[in-house]
């Protein structure tokens, strides 16, 4: 394995961790087969003992995906191995990832249990681990803050049970890149049987060396996988970049002299595809995937690209997935031409019914909007109402009134568990008072904690994308609406985010 790196996407993990940012079944399926596209090693698609929900949602990743092993973490006991286990039956190639705290804070604090305890549980859960499925990776949760005697103790232990896979991770991003490098170096060179394993990085992004770390992790401490998400998504400041890590070490594989499998034209798709279906929008100035990353706006860079592109870019735009070519559908396109495109753009619906109502609406944008991007078409299947899943609340339709110097007034009808009903209010805005009507009806009582806006593609006659962030009860849930009417897609982007509130899928937090 010296000269592969092994890229584990933990996007639909550790990303849906992210406050908000909590995905449906055919959701994650959807960013799955995009993650099989662009031939990640290992997608880790969730904590299949958490809730039912996210049970069936690793085993319906794990049914379908065939390119990639699937993975599921675990805590260290037996029943979240059992249900991990149980859950990647149908996998091609099935890995349980399965974790305990080792630094003296989290035991002591969280565990509540002596170092002892812990090696014993962590060599148990990994003995127990390995007699379901051949590909074990063990994570000692807040491995960077731990001592390193005791860590050496942990996982020269597992390895001894079978771990195939070791994995240090940066649980709260305290690291430096120089400082981690040489420690994952130096319990490699400490653990005698270190050698029998894979070594992973597991970077959080808290003081913003999430990649810096992952990379010095591989280049210093010898480690050959990274454990990343598309966009960075992550709890607190998220995770190592997946785009940013691997355009690292293909664009400088003469220092790193690491291949990584990735197909990077499917990059950009894949970016896309995350923000318009957790609704966190990709800064501009983000590098690989940002819509400035290949910009230049300076005179003396522009000329220098015009004469020669390498003057100022290092990476050619079309590699990872940008295209100028971006319109690709009208009024007159076939249902055919629609599928085509899907495909194309990674997107797989599951059945004829699915096709269908994407298509439907489809045509109905294509009635209003005389340019179809793939942002569009995105966002037309990242919708709520095109998901197979029954939704208590649904879009039927909106009038509203605004005029300088009079407040607004909006009246919205929409469906409640199948039954119209309709809501009345005004408000400081179109927008407000939208809102206001429907929580008029609703009376949830949720705090709206975001409203952001943003333009799908670069005109006035653009789909605008909504994103509504509520918090109610602790819970904490993003919705997200698309219209080429603003308000409308305000309107969308509510009822998609009462719909998660409405929904009472618990979860476990765990983190790695």
């Amino acid at each position: 394995m010296a000269d592969k790196l092994i890229i584990f996407d933990t996007t639909l993990r550790d990303g849906e961790q992210s406050p908000g940012a909590s995905m449906t079944k055919d959701e994650k399926l959807r960013i799955a087969r995009q993650l099989e596209r662009l031939k990640v090693d290992v997608i880790e698609a969730g904590f299949a003992a958490s809730s039912n929900g996210d049970f069936e949602a690793v085993q319906s990743i794990a049914n379908v995906i065939k390119d990639s092993t699937v993975c599921s973490l675990s805590r260290a006991n037996d029943r979240d191995i059992a249900r991990a286990a149980e859950a990647l039956k149908g996998a091609n190639s099935a890995r349980i990832h399965t974790f305990i705290a080792t630094s003296p804070l989290h035991m002591e604090k969280k565990l509540r249990m002596t170092p002892e305890q812990v090696l014993e549980q962590a060599t148990q859960a990994v003995r127990f681990a390995r007699n379901l499925v051949g590909d074990i990776e063990f994570s000692p949760e807040d491995g960077y803050r731990s001592d390193p005697d005791f860590l050496c103790r942990v996982l020269e232990a597992v390895i001894r049970e079978g771990a195939t896979t070791i994995n240090v991770p940066d649980t709260v991003g305290y690291a430096i890149p120089e400082l981690y490098g040489n420690f994952i170096k130096s319990l490699r060179e400490r653990i005698p049987n270190s050698d029998k394993a894979i070594w992973s990085v597991h970077c959080h992004n808290d003081l913003g060396m999430a990649v810096a770390n992952s990379l010095a992790g591989v280049k210093i401490g010898g480690a050959r996988q990274i454990e990343c998400t598309i966009n960075g998504l992550g709890e607190r400041a998220g995770n190592c970049s997946l785009e940013e890590v691997v355009m690292a070490v293909k664009t400088r594989r003469d220092y790193f002299g690491l291949d990584v499998g990735i197909d990077t034209q499917h990059i950009v798709a894949a970016s896309r595809m995350v923000s318009q279906t957790t609704g966190f929008v990709v800064q501009p100035n983000k590098a690989v995937v940002g819509a400035n990353a290949f910009a230049h706006a300076s005179g003396i860079h522009q000329d220098g690209v015009l004469k020669a592109r390498d003057t100022y870019e290092i990476m050619r735009a079309e590699d990872v997935g940008w295209t100028a070519n971006k319109i690709v559908l009208g009024k007159l396109s076939g249902r055919n031409a629609f599928k085509q495109r899907l495909q194309e753009l990674g997107v797989a619906l599951e059945s004829e019914g699915e096709i269908n109502a994407a298509f439907a609406k489809f045509k109905e944008l294509a009635d209003r909007k005389s340019e179809i991007f793939d942002e569009d078409i995105l966002a037309l299947v990242s919708d709520e109402s095109v998901s197979s899943e029954k939704e208590r609340y649904g879009f039927v339709s909106l009038s509203q009134h605004s005029e300088t110097g009079e407040r607004p007034q909006a009246r919205i009808v929409f469906t409640v568990a199948g039954k119209e009903v309709q809501g009345t209010s005004e408000g400081n805005g179109p927008v407000d008072a939208s809102l206001k009507a429907i929580e008029a009806h609703v009376q949830s009582g949720a705090e709206m904690v975001l409203y952001s806006v943003n333009a799908i593609s670069g005109s006035t006659e653009s789909q605008g994308e909504v994103t509504v962030r509520l918090q109610s009860a602790g819970r904490v849930v993003n919705g997200v609406g698309a219209d080429p009417d603003i308000v409308v897609a305000s309107a969308k982007a509510y009822l998609s985010a009462l719909n998660k509130l409405h929904s009472t899928a618990e979860r476990v937090a765990a983190q790695g």
